[in-house]
């Protein structure tokens, strides 16, 4: 009933367009690239026979509608997914198509080797259509798998008007990889009773719980003076990031973590002994732990700063996203639906705390929520990057069996 072949020709002319999002910019969306593959989809919509069909020009969202086709009165639902890919190298963008993958190992021109020993999950690909970047670039499936995927699945219930299903309604947005997009949707206009990002990898994975996010700007003044008479008067910024760093708990790093456990991530130091800036990312599933984390960074700072008798460190504190948890456990039904949804199309659900957030994290938030559906893709924002045809179709079946199984 899916239609393999046409969702592998919208997934190969999707990731051929560069979509990466560009934190520096201030359009909406931040890159050309994002509204080109946002105007494609537009006029494949419209092709299909999809309602509503609009591209907002203040926004960057891509909207469409399915309407019901049921005199049952039941929840609409939501399909998301998002444009951009990560910061990259995107383009240009050459797919690789490796019919019956045998599991052999694929060397690319550029000398890279992409193989099950490396990468042990690519044996859950065998005997499928794999498809890889050339070595040079990122594939595209985070997220234009996902695109992909709801595409297949509004495809198959238009040419089978004998499904009956309640009203489904498209969006595709730009920048979430720069954590900007879901701040400017129309929650209010988008108006689903739930909804679901498709935006992981791994067949039947579900995730409903997020860290809560914050990041930590901090910029420091030193003193610059020639070394050879530096002695009582020159304060080495670098030396005082050093400080800090070394005063946070050593092992509560991204590399020493796993599971419902949180970190810090120094992620960008750059100065002179003069003047330094550095950026923390925080992030932790449990509020009261997020809060604490936050409350040590601050803690640290102050008690450097005494040193010195001046406030040589000033630190500003941003909150990014929470936890949706809070708002999806007020009512489990999308999540037990997805569950359903997942084993009728023969697959094992996989609940699993989701290590980053998704614009989920924020629509949630904005009055929908929106827990998250596999992609079926790996190795995500790097040259390894891969997807299968099938495993796309396989999401495009569990969005049909949502979408029906919702009546019942």
């Amino acid at each position: 009933m899916i239609d393999l072949s046409a969702i592998q020709t919208d997934f190969l002319n999707y990731v051929q367009i560069d979509t990466r999002s560009d934190v520096q910019s201030t359009q909406i969306p931040t890159t050309p690239g994002q509204t080109e593959l946002a105007q494609l989809l537009v006029q494949q919509l419209q092709v299909l026979g999809m309602s509503d069909v609009q591209l907002n020009p203040t926004n960057g969202f891509v909207t469409a509608t399915l309407p019901s086709n049921t005199t049952q009165t039941v929840p609409s639902i939501g399909w998301i997914a998002h444009l951009d890919t990560a910061d990259f190298a995107a383009s240009p963008a050459h797919p690789q198509v490796h019919p019956h993958y045998d599991g052999r190992p694929i060397v690319f021109a550029n000398g890279l080797v992409l193989s099950t020993e490396r990468f042990p999950d690519l044996k859950r690909y065998l005997g499928e259509t794999l498809i890889t970047t050339d070595g040079q670039t990122l594939l595209g499936a985070d997220d234009k798998a996902g695109i992909a995927g709801a595409i297949g699945a509004v495809r198959t219930l238009l040419a089978h008007p004998e499904l009956s299903h309640g009203m489904i309604k498209l969006a595709f947005g730009p920048d979430e990889e720069i954590g900007q997009g879901a701040d400017h949707f129309d929650a209010a206009d988008f108006a689903t009773d739930f909804a679901y990002t498709l935006d992981n990898g791994a067949l039947g994975q579900i995730e409903y719980e997020t860290f809560n996010a914050a990041q930590a700007t901090i910029t420091i003044q030193g003193t610059a003076v020639h070394p050879g008479e530096a002695k009582g008067l020159m304060v080495n910024a670098l030396t005082i990031a050093q400080a800090i760093d070394r005063a946070l708990p050593q092992f509560e790093r991204p590399e020493f973590t796993s599971d419902y456990e949180g970190f810090y991530l120094l992620d960008e130091l750059q100065g002179t002994v003069d003047r330094a800036t550095m950026t923390y990312i925080i992030r932790d599933f449990d509020a009261t732990q997020f809060a604490a984390r936050q409350a040590t960074l601050v803690k640290i700072v102050t008690a450097i700063n005494a040193q010195f008798g001046a406030e040589r460190i000033k630190m500003v504190i941003k909150s990014q996203y929470a936890n949706m948890a809070t708002i999806i456990n007020q009512n489990r039904y999308p999540v037990t639906l997805a569950e359903r949804a997942i084993r009728a199309v023969g697959l094992t659900p996989k609940i699993v705390p989701f290590r980053g957030g998704t614009d989920g994290s924020k629509i949630s938030f904005q009055g929908i929520p929106t827990p998250n559906l596999f992609n079926g893709g790996m190795n995500f924002h790097g040259p390894f990057e891969v997807v299968s045809t099938e495993a796309i179709g396989k999401l495009a079946e569990t969005l049909v069996a949502i979408a029906t199984m919702n009546l019942s």
